[in-house]
Formats: structure tokens, sequence, C-alpha cells
């Protein structure tokens, strides 16, 4: 597929890739549908009004969520890059609605959730976020992921774009952003967003008049189910058939 060669030297030069138009109007519908039904949960952090704008545990709340990424052509992409062992590990979801706006300074995506925390020299920083042990992952882990953002909406100067800078996933953990103006993501709804957690990103409020929201199914990838130390993902689901995914067990 040449398509695909041109998405593969793109995320190794850049560390991301817009593939456009992968999922047609219909299927974002649909998902918007079962991401608002599912998300109306504890998990979910919500405005005054109501409106969702973050939730974690995705993959649990939502299985229509956890088995987006089957749609053609993200498996053969996936596979290409992460090899034939690749598992999605992390599900969340994000949107700004008009009424309560956020933003984010520049950061790299260092942090992985995993059943539990325990000593180890390899990963660092040991938090919980919505009950969930959460660890920030050597370089090795990091370098073996990649993320897949599916834009919900349509991506304008309006609604608070990510931005990022081309080739910085190349300093590792490091946060230099490098001498090339940083990149607004602008998609219509159903483009996917491939890009690496070492990518230095962040991300602006929205116009005070807009109507627009920006919602984002955010999945996380690895390249193989097993984690150094004796660490283990707090889920991994395989890539091929749909799985379901199992409870983590605390230890």
């Amino acid at each position: 597929m040449q398509a695909l060669g041109r998405w593969l030297r793109r995320l190794d030069e850049d560390g991301f890739v817009i593939l456009p138009g992968v999922f047609p109007a219909g299927r974002v519908t649909s998902l918007r549908a079962e991401l608002e039904r599912a998300l109306q949960a504890p998990a979910a952090i919500c405005s005054d009004n109501g409106s969702v704008y973050a939730a974690r545990n995705v993959l649990r709340l939502c299985p229509a969520a956890a088995a987006a990424w089957h749609q053609p052509p993200l498996p053969a992409v996936l596979a290409a890059v992460l090899g034939p062992d690749f598992g999605l590990v992390r599900g969340l979801f994000f949107d700004k609605p008009p009424e309560r706006t956020w933003a984010l300074p520049w950061h790299k995506d260092l942090t992985i959730a995993v059943r539990d925390h325990r000593p180890s020299r390899a990963f660092r920083k040991p938090t919980r976020k919505a009950g969930v042990p959460h660890v920030e992952a050597p370089l090795e882990v990091l370098e073996q992921m990649l993320t897949l953002r599916l834009h919900l909406d349509e991506v304008t100067d309006e609604n608070g774009p990510l931005q990022v800078a081309a080739g910085s996933h190349r300093t590792g953990k490091e946060l230099r952003l490098g001498d090339v103006p940083p990149r607004a993501i602008l998609a219509a709804a159903g483009d996917v967003l491939l890009m690496r957690p070492l990518l230095a990103h962040s991300s602006g409020v929205s116009h005070p008049d807009t109507r627009r929201h920006r919602r984002v199914l955010h999945l996380e990838f690895a390249a193989r189910p097993a984690l150094p130390d004796g660490y283990a993902w707090h889920d991994f689901l395989p890539g091929g058939p749909t799985q379901t995914i199992q409870p983590a067990v605390e230890r």
C-alpha cells in the first residue's frame, strides 16, 4: 500500500501523521452517541451543566470505543509500526465544551496505566488516576508505543486544536521544541491522528465565542504485552479479533 509507506515515513520523521477520512460520518455519529451514553459515570469529569469533558477507563466503560481501532486501515498501520504482538493499553476521552474550555502546556506523555505499584528502578512517580495505578514509564517502553486520536468533531482554530512540535519525539523524555514552528492539528470529523507519546504537544483554549465542541477518542497502543521489572499493563487488549477486557486484579 503506497499510502502506508508515506504514513510510516511521516511518523518516523515528524512523530505524527494525520490519516484523513478513516471513519465515515455515520460511524462518527454512532461513536459519539455510544460515548455519551457510556460516560454518564463517576469516572467522567463533567462541567456544571453536565457536559462530559474528560473521562478515563474508557476501554471498560464503552466497548464500542475499545473496538473502534478495528476500522481499516488502522489495524494494518498499527501492526506495521508496532509489530504483530501489539495491543491496546489505555483509552481516554477529551472534549472542550463551548462553556468549559481548557488548555494544557507543552508536555510529553510519559505515564502509563499498570496493575499495581511496586519498587522499581525502571518505573517512577507512582500515582493513582480515577482509582487506577499509573507510573512514568522508562524510555524503551515509551519508544514502543503509539497513540491514536480519533476526531469526533471538526477541529479548527476556533476550538483549541492540539499543537505539536515536529521531530521532538527524537529527544527522548527531554522537552525540547527545536526551531520548527509548532503545527496546529486541524482535522475533519473522522480523521485520525497517529502520534508518538514522546512528541511534544500542547493545547490552547477555544475561542470565547465558539459553539464548537472538540471531542477526541484517545487510544494508546504498545508493541508487546510484557513490561520490565515485574510490572503489568492495567489492560492489554491484543491486536486481532475483538477481545473482552477482563478486570485487573490488584496485587
